[in-house]
């Protein structure tokens, strides 16, 4: 065995298989690769073939020490197009049943090539949270687990409080980048002045009505201001939407629709002025460190936590009626891009990104803390 395989730690990373899950893990991962550590990101072979799809063949090849590696999801392949959300309830129940016998035959595979000295043995799993199953899958092959949560802080600790609050009564109960990304945007967001864009995506996983969905069109028509708006497949209820010739040519001179972007470099580009969001951690945690105010549309898990916190509490956004109004859009649009109110907003978001960027420098919070898990989790029998 070389030596590079006998003393470089190996950590097998395990995403919730969707795009905001995914996408916090496999940042993880790269600041786990930067100090060190032989990488293994574990994919289902659909979110796989997706990412392929998206990026082209050859998009994962030539990362030293990074690996991709796949499992089945246990789930009927999707008729047609197969660059769809997939039901998250069917895949949650796949999850529970079929994703752990895989997943102990990757770690026996991988096991054999650190035997053969090919790759270095696993020393640690990071499994999301919503993965139980890897837990097993540790105990069985005596590794030690990190569990991550890619939501907020607070939002992981009203979680672990839930059945508590529904118990008392204080909570209703109520009845889910893998897409090509088009870069066009940009080129349209250069011909666009300073802070004058509004920025629209609702994420990976929320859906609407056609109804809702034209509430939102004519509220961001009526608002007069320009917006780039993030439609992806999967995105109305029903299937695609085919907006009407009268909306289209009130939008023709600034509006842009289009079907993925990358939201981080779209975000930090100086035209981008607001975000109409579904407040997922992700898309809050990208808007604050580009500084960038929000109107928020929550729709389920973290997402009202989340706007509670970006409305209420640090007052850098404003929140829309679960149901949507194109009048109350387009008055919130103008507030927030033009108003007073969203002047204090932008203000007070800038003063978080500078924190942002304290606490993820080099001796800032953020950093020290990812050093401490590295050291006394990773690297403890080193």
């Amino acid at each position: 065995m070389g030596n590079l395989a006998e003393t470089k730690p190996h950590a097998v990373l395990v995403p919730f298989p969707a795009q905001g899950h995914i996408n916090a893990l496999l940042k993880l991962a790269k600041l786990l690769h930067l100090r060190g550590f032989h990488i293994t990101f574990v994919n289902t072979e659909y979110n796989h073939k997706r990412l392929l799809k998206s990026r082209g063949h050859n998009s994962l090849d030539g990362f030293i020490g990074f690996n991709f590696e796949t499992i089945p999801d246990g789930l009927t392949p999707l008729e047609g197009n197969g660059d769809v959300t997939q039901n998250e309830a069917s895949l949650r129940q796949s999850i529970r049943k079929n994703f752990l016998r895989p997943f102990g035959e990757l770690l026996a595979k991988l096991h054999d090539s650190a035997i053969a000295g090919v790759t270095p043995p696993v020393t640690c799993i990071v499994s999301d949270c919503f993965m139980p199953f890897t837990i097993q899958a540790a105990e069985e092959h005596a590794l030690p687990i990190l569990l991550f949560s890619p939501a907020s802080a607070t939002g992981f600790y009203v979680a672990l409080h839930f059945r508590t609050l529904l118990d008392k009564g204080l909570i209703p109960l109520k009845g889910s980048n893998l897409w090509k990304e088009d870069t066009k945007c940009f080129d349209w967001l250069e011909s666009q002045q300073p802070r004058s864009v509004v920025y629209v995506n609702f994420g990976s996983i929320t859906i609407m009505t056609p109804e809702q969905l034209l509430e939102f069109a004519w509220g961001l028509a009526n608002s007069m201001k320009p917006f780039l708006w993030i439609i992806r497949p999967g995105l109305v209820i029903g299937g695609s939407f085919i907006f009407s010739s009268k909306f289209e040519n009130e939008i023709s001179d600034r509006g842009l629709i289009a079907s993925w972007c990358p939201q981080e470099q779209v975000l930090n580009h100086p035209s981008i002025g607001g975000f109409l969001t579904h407040c997922g951690w992700n898309s809050t945690t990208e808007s604050i460190c580009a500084g960038v105010p929000m109107l928020c549309w929550p729709f389920f898990a973290d997402q009202p936590t989340n706007c509670r916190y970006i409305c209420n509490e640090w007052e850098i956004g404003m929140e829309i009626n679960t149901n949507v109004k194109r009048e109350e859009v387009a008055k919130l649009i103008n507030e927030l891009m033009v108003g007073e109110k969203g002047k204090k907003m932008r203000q007070k978001v800038m003063e978080l990104k500078k924190k942002a960027e304290e606490n993820t420098s080099p001796g800032g919070c953020s950093y020290m803390n990812l050093d401490k898990v590295v050291k006394e989790v990773f690297l403890k029998q080193y």
